[in-house]
């Protein structure tokens, strides 16, 4: 039988990750059986929300397996079919990625249509991230006309399509934060932010006071930490917060203290809420249009950052916790 490779967990990391904690296993690739597809994968997506998945913790998805195949969302080839539905050649949208070939029912892969937009954007702007965005600022936190919207985590896949799509829905001032001089022109460069914030220049509040002197109406947070804190000082009476993340402290090995400054949601009677996108599918035929069509005319833009190989997987994940990536963080194969 043919030989294919998979990414395992085979320690728990402490703290940020380790390459240790990882290995990279060869598997021999079975035939399909009734119902199933063999997919040869081409592009596989490393994620922020992983991490929590590495540790050995009651959460809303199940932890990895120590000594098992990882997965995460990936697009692939059919190259073996047991399944009329979706036949050879089809490419598809599916759940088992970290590994070079995946067995799977047909009914849990998405035949996707690559005519007009190349098989990669699933993963980011029309998949996951995009919609992760669009569900943040229409039922968690909805914008309203004329709001001004703070996001967090403004170069990445989730921050840059959120600030882009709150434009569309009536923002009047949209304002996001990144790291380094680079990722922030990028923002009012390229997708439209009224201004931007390099949280590695410290300041935090003074920035966000400078850029929105009006205070905010929303904050998209994918970052917590200081920059909740300084979302909540911003906000006017009666501001939102979507709680999509909070990756400055993902690689915490202590209990993180909350902001000292919450006492303020009750006199502005804010709302905090925490959401996640898998409650949110029923919204994926609408914005699924809409974004199509923002994409058409130019009014969303994304972007990737590729990283080659199965091999360089691990690499391209730990890149992702730190920082090093502009947009959807990919790994192509």
């Amino acid at each position: 039988m043919p030989v294919s490779r998979e990414v395992r967990l085979v320690a728990r990391p402490q703290g940020e990750p380790q390459e240790s904690d990882f290995e990279l296993a060869e598997v021999e690739v079975p035939e399909p059986g009734d119902g199933q597809i063999l997919v040869r994968n081409d592009w596989i997506s490393v994620d922020p929300y992983m991490r929590g998945r590495m540790n050995e913790a009651k959460s809303y998805v199940p932890p990895f397996e120590l000594g098992e195949a990882m997965d995460g969302g990936a697009v692939g080839t059919v190259v073996a079919s047991r399944a009329e539905s979706v036949p050879v050649g089809s490419v598809v949208l599916h759940g088992l990625g970290w590994r070079e070939h995946a067995l799977l029912d047909a009914r849990k892969a998405r035949v996707l249509d690559t005519s007009a937009v190349p098989a990669e954007k699933y993963l980011g702007v029309l998949g996951m991230p995009g919609l992760t965005a669009y569900a943040g600022l229409v039922a968690i936190a909805p914008v309203k006309e004329g709001d001004v919207v703070f996001v967090s985590g403004a170069a990445g896949a989730v921050g840059s399509a959120a600030g882009q799509i709150a434009r569309q829905l009536g923002a009047a001032k949209v304002v996001g934060s990144a790291g380094g001089p680079a990722k922030v022109a990028k923002l009012t460069g390229e997708y439209g932010f009224d201004a931007g914030i390099d949280y590695r220049e410290g300041r935090l509040e003074e920035q966000l006071a400078e850029a929105a002197p009006e205070g905010i109406d929303v904050y998209f947070d994918n970052v917590g930490g200081d920059h909740l804190r300084a979302a909540i000082s911003a906000l006017n009476t009666g501001g939102r917060v979507a709680m999509c993340g909070a990756i400055s402290q993902y690689n915490a090995t202590g209990p993180v203290p909350g902001p000292d400054n919450l006492a303020l949601a009750v006199g502005k009677r804010l709302t905090l809420r925490g959401f996640i996108v898998s409650d949110h599918g029923d919204l994926m035929g609408e914005y699924a249009a809409r974004a199509s069509e923002w994409l058409r005319e130019g009014k969303l833009r994304s972007e990737e950052t590729v990283v080659d190989g199965l091999d360089n997987a691990v690499d391209a994940f730990l890149g992702l916790l730190r920082g090093s990536n502009t947009g959807k963080m990919l790994v192509r194969l």
